[in-house]
């Protein structure tokens, strides 16, 4: 159990990006992310397609030469673009992401004005890892599997 049986902030909104995982789209990989500014959830997002068009786990997936999924929009930037479309500043914020996120995700994260990005697995490429390095925003890479009431195995 957790100590004093209270989640952290942090505990909480990784096991909310959890939850909101189950929503994604994709069978490959299905990832969760929460925008929080000062503790307090401000945008969500999973990955899965753009409004209107056919989910992978209904048409099965669209692969690019390298073995990615190209049909579903990353859950970083379907929070993010959430935000940006409801007119909410995500300036200051701190992503929380089960997954670390791509090189693309991690500029959209940089030009958004995030400070932070909190993760529980790597994606299966560093590049945005080393981007984000770059360009001075905080990570942290989180293990909660072992207290988090919430398991399931991450991809």
């Amino acid at each position: 159990m957790f100590s004093n049986d209270r989640l952290s902030r942090e505990e909480m909104l990784m096991s909310i990006a959890r939850v909101i995982s189950f929503r994604g789209s994709c069978p490959k990989l299905r990832v969760g992310a929460v925008i929080a500014y000062q503790g307090r959830i401000i945008s969500i997002g999973y990955n899965g397609s753009a409004p209107g068009l056919p989910h992978c786990l209904d048409v099965g997936c669209e692969l690019d030469e390298k073995g990615h999924c190209i049909r579903t929009i990353h859950a970083e930037m379907n929070a993010i673009a959430w935000a940006a479309r409801y007119g909410i500043s995500t300036d200051e914020c701190e992503l929380y992401t089960t997954n670390s996120p791509c090189v693309i995700c991690a500029k959209a994260i940089a030009s958004a004005g995030i400070l932070k990005v909190h993760y529980q697995a790597e994606y299966d490429q560093s590049h945005g890892l080393i981007y984000l390095e770059k360009t001075g925003i905080q990570i942290q890479k989180h293990n909660y599997e072992e207290t988090s009431f919430i398991k399931y195995p991450l991809g």
